[in-house]
């Protein structure tokens, strides 16, 4: 499932313009049923944080950036 949580994770990044940002649980929400998404968030974090990592991403909270993923955030493409 953490493969398929990058996979969602790029794929959602991808279909928006580069400094539009998406919320973790639309990932979640994109990979499992409306009843079930919750589940899916340790998978969906695990995969943000190896995607900070690797810099692919940027985290944000409110238009401030994040360095870790810490409380609430939003994902958006690494400007690097």
């Amino acid at each position: 499932m953490t493969a398929d949580a990058r996979n969602t994770i790029l794929e959602l990044l991808a279909a928006r313009r580069p400094d539009e940002t998406i919320c973790p649980s639309e990932a979640a929400r994109a990979m499992a049923s409306p009843e079930s998404w919750r589940s899916g968030m340790p998978a969906i974090h695990a995969a943000v944080d190896r995607l900070l990592a690797e810099g692919l991403v940027e985290l944000s909270w409110k238009g401030q950036p994040l360095a870790a993923r810490t409380g609430p955030y939003r994902i958006r493409r690494s400007n690097s």
